[in-house]
């Protein structure tokens, strides 16, 4: 991809780039937020392992989902999602824990599901590790579907997707709601303006940053040095901006995952943006 050119005489601004993480969560309508999450797994009565997952919008109490699946690998996730997008549109922001497949211990928590966020324009907000409380309505909702759903356990997976989708629909459509002044989640949630893209549009950076792509290794190249990154990016283009000499800024569209010191060749995590970044 080519490097737009720095144009002389034009100043150098400072951008204050996104950096996702744990945050107090406030949303004033739908889809700002979808929260996710796996409810904790147990075994139809055939003695088969369910693992449900979880999607509702913040805003609404809106339960967008609850799909059972064999595992939490993230292949299955991809396929519910991208059905999910298509029919529901894109939220601003999701919120996750710190587990597979939501993240990773590598860079910036970065792996292929969320990196895929990313180039959605989808943040990835991740709660506080060991911090359930932060995400408080959707484990309440995790309780009432414990209750209703799994409480005694279908009799096979086939059988208890459909408890799960009755569940949800009395959830969404005909339970009234205390922290929605006793109204339902359908009446408060609608769906997104953001339609699922057709293609990934490439990251563009602005002209003073270096521009690199990642290596099947997992790694970029700056001057004479190769460092590694994350193998979450194979193949995608992040952006370097220098903002003291040899301390680089380390982007990938308008996240920053953390920072590259050259001198000692060490990357650490995002910073605080509230002064220099």
């Amino acid at each position: 991809m080519a490097r737009p050119q720095h144009r002389r005489g034009y100043p150098r601004t400072r951008t204050h780039w996104k950096h996702p993480g744990a945050a107090p969560l406030h949303t004033t309508a739908p889809n700002q937020v979808w929260t996710i999450a796996f409810k904790g797994q147990f075994r139809t009565r055939d003695g088969v392992y369910s693992y449900p997952r979880t999607i509702v919008d913040h805003f609404s109490r809106y339960v967008l989902c609850c799909q059972s699946f064999p595992d939490v690998k993230a292949a299955g996730m991809f396929r519910e999602l991208r059905r999910l997008f298509r029919h529901h549109g894109l939220p601003d922001a999701m919120r996750s824990d710190n587990g597979a497949p939501f993240a990773s211990n590598g860079i910036h928590g970065l792996n292929c599901l969320n990196a895929w966020w990313l180039q959605l324009g989808i943040v990835h907000r991740r709660m506080t590790p060991a911090s359930p409380q932060e995400n408080g309505a959707h484990e309440r909702m995790h309780r009432v579907l414990k209750a209703k759903a799994t409480k005694p356990a279908a009799a096979n997976a086939k059988l208890q997707q459909r408890v799960f989708n009755t569940c949800v629909h009395t959830y969404n459509e005909v339970r009234p709601h205390e922290a929605l002044n006793d109204e339902t989640p359908a009446s408060r949630w609608h769906p997104s303006l953001r339609p699922l893209p057709t293609r990934i549009i490439p990251p563009t950076y602005p002209g003073h940053f270096e521009v690199r792509r990642i290596s099947t290794a997992g790694t970029f190249r700056l001057h004479n040095g190769q460092q590694f990154l994350t193998q979450a990016l194979n193949g995608e283009m992040i952006g370097l901006e220098e903002v003291r000499d040899g301390l680089w800024n380390v982007l990938y569209y308008d996240t920053l995952l953390g920072r590259f010191d050259e001198p000692s060749r060490t990357i650490t995590g995002a910073p605080s943006l509230k002064k220099d970044c």
